[in-house]
């Protein structure tokens, strides 16, 4: 018995390593929630760390990234400030008589979401949201909601306040439409002169990327499987999935779900216990991009929305400085996912710097091409010299690809003369032969901004794609340079469709480029390619559809250009030597 008791106890009483590594792990334990607690991120430590007003402190290394505001144009003349000051004696929908509110604010279609201020009755938000109109008056609609953990948000009460007027700016207290609660708002109207920026105390607006609708751009639609952004979002059919990640929203719990980052958006979607979140972030709407920490274990990453973007979606987290933040964590990679991030809100904001440019490029090239000019006076060599420095390219290069290498049955002068001069007929028989209809022919002129000359034209042509319509407006912008020997000419064209989907995002660029090699003859080299402006879903089809039609359309106007040269060269001939006989008699 004794020998078993012995035994018992051996096993029962922990030894000496056993103890020490029971202490080093407690006080591992120990040190690590006091490293969390004290000087660690912003965990979630319950719903009080929802409006902790740490703002960047709780933030961890300022690994961030300060965005560019976007210079976008708007032609709305009037923003609309809502500062969402408080709210008082609102309804008790907690079982322990406070409330979780957020307010929701709705100014005609654009709506925002407030910060969620946990545990209280009279709330303290001091937010602000701006809103860009066409016209006065307009109803701003501010809906306060109880924000629960898994049941839909019971509504605590709204009010509609209208703006009449410019320079409304007072700050009210509004009774809500419920037993009790009002809330304090300050609605300041400001007048934007015409064409003003939306950059304005950082306002980029919250649908920056105002674009065209597929089925404004022509009679047909061109329709393609939804994906996610499609169903989940509504969001236009162009969006496409760039990146996806599985994380979690942080609120009072995290709320898991997966990440889709397309080329305009950063949008979320949960399905927690039926209960559904969507968050829709633009990018324009973004000011900041943070490395942050959830807990000692698990780092996120935090999204801060620029002055008066107000949430979207689902309510976001408060901070000290006014601005609001979204906080993703559960990664599996946090800082790949972070890159992902910081390179696809650089993408756009060089996006919207090369539409910008594209956008005067071609208002450019059109008023060049449609308004003559007077024409440029010979200057002194050094001013033509300084000059040609200024002179921009009237085609992207880098587009071109070679589609034709042969010789041609002239000299470059003569094939300026014949087939592209002013009085040439050439391209009234060859729209003739395309079956094109009304033709509008500009002069040729000098142009300041680019060398040679210059001319537009205008004209409907038959389309043989099956996503055209039957057929579509044109418009040619030409552009000619003939050397001073005359021996080398080149020829660039600018086409724009206007009538067929996705026409506005592209243009098809075209150089023909001809140099003497004979007496009569000339090597003709030709090239085209599709210029994008805006990134679009089909563009790798619209890039080869283009080019595949360019060149039935230059192999039909080589033929009608060879027919008309071969018939006027041979009419030339014939009436210099029916002359020559008396020239020949009048010399003996």
């Amino acid at each position: 018995m004794m020998v078993e008791t012995a035994v018992v106890g051996e096993y029962l009483v922990p030894s000496l390593w056993e103890i020490e590594v029971a202490v080093a792990a407690s006080v591992f334990v120990i040190v690590s929630y006091w490293v969390f607690t004290f000087q660690g991120g912003d965990g979630c430590g319950g719903r009080s760390q929802l409006l902790e007003n740490s703002g960047d402190g709780i933030l961890d290394d300022e690994v961030k990234m300060v965005q560019l505001k976007g210079d976008l144009q708007t032609n709305s003349p009037y923003l609309i400030k809502v500062e969402l000051l408080a709210a008082k004696n609102l309804i008790g929908a907690n079982l322990n008589g406070t409330s979780d509110p957020y307010a929701i604010i709705t100014c005609g279609s654009e709506k925002r979401f407030s910060s969620m201020v946990p545990g209280s009755r009279n709330p303290m938000w001091g937010e602000e949201f701006n809103f860009s109109v066409d016209e006065l008056p307009v109803q701003i609609n501010v809906t306060i909601y109880d924000w629960d953990i898994i049941w839909k948000s019971a509504v605590l009460g709204s009010v509609t306040v209208p703006v009449e007027r410019e320079d409304q700016s007072i700050a009210l207290w509004h009774t809500l439409d419920s037993p009790s609660g009002q809330v304090c708002l300050h609605i300041k109207t400001i007048k934007l002169p015409l064409n003003s920026s939306r950059s304005i105390n950082g306002y980029v607006g919250a649908n920056a990327r105002r674009r065209i609708t597929i089925d404004k751009q022509g009679p047909t639609v061109v329709h393609q499987k939804p994906g996610p952004l499609q169903i989940i979002f509504n969001l236009l059919p162009d969006e496409v999935v760039e990146h996806s990640y599985s994380c979690a929203l942080e609120r009072s719990f995290l709320y898991h779900g997966r990440m889709y980052v397309s080329a305009w958006h950063i949008c979320f979607h949960s399905n927690v216990f039926s209960k559904q979140m969507k968050v829709v972030i633009p990018f324009g709407d973004i000011d900041e991009i943070r490395r942050s920490q959830h807990a000692f274990i698990n780092p996120s990453i935090t999204i801060i929305l620029r002055m008066g973007a107000g949430g979207h979606g689902v309510p976001p987290l408060g901070s000290s400085d006014g601005r609001v933040r979204y906080k993703f964590a559960s990664f599996w990679n946090r800082n790949h996912a972070l890159r992902a991030l910081q390179r696809a809100v650089k993408n756009y904001h060089a996006m919207l710097e090369a539409e910008k440019k594209e956008r005067a490029e071609s208002a450019l090239r059109a008023h060049s091409s449609s308004i003559k000019s007077s024409r440029r006076q010979a200057k002194a060599p050094e001013d033509n010299a300084s000059k040609s420095e200024k002179l921009q390219a009237f085609i992207k290069e880098e587009v071109l690809v070679g589609i034709y290498n042969d010789v041609f049955p002239c000299t470059a002068e003569q094939f300026y003369n014949l087939l592209l001069s002013d009085d040439s007929s050439f391209s009234n028989e060859y729209r003739s032969a395309r079956k094109d209809t009304n033709l509008n022919m500009g002069q040729w002129h000098a142009a300041d901004e680019y060398d040679g000359q210059v001319r537009e034209i205008t004209f409907r042509c038959i389309c043989n794609s099956p996503m055209c319509p039957p057929d579509t407006a044109m418009t040619e912008y030409q552009h000619y340079v003939l050397s001073a020997d005359k021996k080398k000419l080149v020829f660039e064209t600018v086409q724009q469709a206007h009538d067929v989907p996705f026409g506005s995002y592209f243009e098809v660029h075209c150089r023909w480029s001809v140099e003497n090699n004979g007496e009569n003859s000339s090597a003709l080299d030709i090239k085209v390619g599709a210029h994008f402006k805006k990134w679009c879903v089909m563009q790798s089809k619209i890039r080869s559809g283009s080019i595949n039609e360019y060149k039935k359309e230059m192999e039909l106007m080589l033929d009608v250009a060879r027919s008309y040269t071969k018939s006027h060269t041979a009419g030339d001939e014939t009436n210099n030597s029916a002359s020559s006989p008396s020239v020949i008699q009048e010399i003996s």
